[in-house]
């Protein structure tokens, strides 16, 4: 038998053990992200593919809560000419019951010396020996296919400075001196207090992509995309950013969570953004709306209502209500801070109202509680309401745009401070 061969023991070197298996192969580790994509928690993935909760948890804070390229659904699956993993199962099975390298050939429909290089590259070298064991087997392959490729910011030093400056609201004095940005100490899973974040100067990794192409126009090794600074900010190993940057990240949740949470019961299939006509898409019709809130400190919040034909934006002005932070909330009472579903409502109807009844054709909104009254705005204001899917904000391109920047914009003083009207911007 192939194992048993003189010549290879006499050959080959007594290699050092790399240690042990992981637990869970490729294919265990395709379906785990596989239930993630499908909204399910890591512990709950975790059960479905027959591994324990913890397991899974740590894979999915290794990876930084997105499947590494390899392992998502949407990745192509090996190619046939690899060998799979019931492959081996079978030729370990096999070889135990005493067949010969030619015999398991035929068997599995492989050329011999494909069986015999597969013995003698990926079995189980401890004690001299050459023993061959499925899963052993299948580590040893995965291990030596893989072709790890150091990230982009760990080799370029001038993009990393420029990366690491924005992201960390560094501005500099008009002699060019850098000023560092705000100092957070990382607190593990979450952020730091919001209240110590200075959001509003730090860049987006999307601002920092689009912004290299004006920078350094003739310089293609000055090139990033937004998914490549996250990965360097949540994946472990990539190493280029430090973690504690993410307290600079324009929300204070914990990164990249997944959850299988259910929609608002107020949102019936019926005002679903599938709802929404076509002509919204391709806007060619105006009239169509896409809106949002920008929390603040200290409960203070503006409202954004972005026309998806002109870009035309307009700022809604929500001040608490009296007795906001002096008396104490009743239960099913009104939001004090002025961001409840009425005054979203009432400040809607304030704005748009006035305007001519053809520029009044929809409004799209996610399914934030501050869209509860939408029945109550149709008819106040006479503005078709729709509602994004659950936890798919996204899909408001245009408002999820002009929220970041105005964002960055609106510092949290001037939130807290606004006075009475509401501001237009074009």
């Amino acid at each position: 038998m192939a194992g048993r061969r003189r010549s290879d023991q006499s050959l080959r070197e007594k290699l050092r053990s790399p240690g042990r298996p992981g637990v869970g192969l490729r294919e265990t580790r395709r379906g785990f992200w596989a239930f993630i994509a499908l909204g399910l928690s890591s512990e709950d993935a975790a059960m479905k593919v027959g591994i324990s909760p913890p397991v899974g948890s740590r894979w999915f804070r290794m990876a930084g809560g997105m499947a590494p390229p390899h392992l998502s659904p949407s990745s192509k699956s090996p190619s046939a000419r690899y060998m799979s993993f019931a492959e081996r199962e079978e030729i370990a099975i096999l070889q135990a019951q005493g067949h010969g390298v030619r015999e398991v050939a035929r068997r599995l429909g492989r050329a011999a010396s494909t069986i015999s290089r597969e013995l003698r590259r990926n079995a189980v070298t401890r004690s001299g020996g050459l023993d061959y064991r499925a899963t052993t087997a299948q580590w040893h392959a995965e291990r030596a296919a893989r072709r790890p490729k150091p990230a982009k910011l760990a080799g370029n030093v001038v993009l990393r400075t420029y990366v690491q400056d924005r992201l960390a609201g560094a501005v500099a004095t008009p002699g060019g001196r850098a000023l560092p940005g705000p100092s957070v100490a990382w607190k593990g899973r979450r952020h730091g207090r919001r209240q110590s974040r200075r959001w509003g100067r730090s860049w987006s990794p999307q601002q920092i992509a689009e912004r290299l192409r004006l920078d350094f126009p003739g310089d293609t090794t000055m090139r990033i995309s937004h998914e490549a600074i996250y990965q360097a900010l949540y994946v472990q190993g990539r190493g280029a950013l430090k973690r504690a940057l993410t307290a600079c990240l324009r929300t204070g949740r914990v990164p990249r969570a997944r959850s299988l949470g259910r929609g608002k019961s107020f949102v019936t299939p019926d005002v679903l953004i599938s709802e929404r006509p076509p002509e919204v898409e391709d806007r060619a019709v105006p009239g169509h709306w896409e809106g949002d809130l920008i929390l603040g400190l200290k409960s203070s919040a503006i409202g954004t209502l972005v026309e998806r034909t002109t870009r035309f934006t307009m700022l809604l002005h929500l001040p608490p209500m009296d007795g906001h932070g002096v008396t104490p909330r009743a239960k099913n009472g009104p939001a004090l801070a002025g961001h409840g579903a009425e005054a979203v409502r009432e400040a809607i109807t304030g704005t748009i109202a006035g305007l001519p009844e053809q520029l009044r054709r929809s409004l799209t909104w996610d399914q934030g509680a501050e869209m509860a009254e939408h029945v109550r705005l149709r008819i106040d204001a006479g503005l078709q309401v729709y509602f994004c899917d659950p936890r798919s904000p996204w899909q408001r391109g245009d408002e999820r745009e002009h929220e970041r920047i105005t964002a960055a914009e609106a510092l949290d003083a001037v939130l807290a401070a606004v006075q009475d009207g509401v501001a237009t911007t074009a």
